[in-house]
């Protein structure tokens, strides 16, 4: 295995630099924080994409917020999705709280639009979203983010969260797979 993981890395094309993620980053945080520095929101990162995704939001964020996870997957480091997965839920009651959810990638939009079905359904009073990434697939998806980092190419992608196969979460850009092995 971490022989392909190493030909995927070597043959993949940079698409986005570290230094465009991070700007894509502070736009982000000025956009989040102009609508939810007042709401006392609870941040709800999706496991495991979301991790890096809002471990760079958090600091950005200067304003009071809770912290909790959610970990529903269609991928379990396979290269397509299947059905959801709960693998676990928040522990922070919803009910009557603003939640943003933050994700690496909006690819189909399955698995955030089953998360913020969840959050309405458990009361939460607004649910807003959050993709560092957002696939350019010529679909309609069942979810639009109210914060966006940057659009990418409909591509396999991993780095800042977006894994392959389990692997390459922690590029340090976004880089496209020459081809799926």
């Amino acid at each position: 295995m971490l022989e392909e993981i190493g030909i995927v890395k070597q043959q993949a094309l940079l698409l986005h630099s570290a230094e465009e993620v991070e700007a894509a980053l502070d736009s982000m945080a000025a956009a989040i924080r102009d609508k939810l520095q007042d709401t006392n929101p609870l941040v709800l990162c999706v496991i495991n994409g979301g991790i890096i995704a809002t471990g760079k939001l958090l600091p950005r964020l200067d304003f009071p917020l809770n912290l909790d996870s959610v970990h529903a997957s269609r991928y379990r480091n396979a290269t397509s999705g299947s059905d959801i997965h709960w693998l676990f839920k928040p522990t922070t009651p919803l009910a009557g709280r603003t939640v943003l959810i933050v994700d690496d990638i909006l690819d189909e939009g399955h698995t955030l639009h089953a998360i913020v079905e969840y959050c309405r359904e458990q009361g939460a009073s607004a649910v807003y979203t959050a993709a560092l990434f957002d696939k350019d697939l010529q679909v309609i998806k069942p979810i639009t983010p109210d914060f966006i980092g940057l659009t990418v190419a409909n591509h396999y992608l991993f780095g800042y969260g977006m894994d392959y196969k389990g692997y390459l979460r922690n590029a340090p850009g976004v880089f496209a797979c020459k081809e799926v092995l």
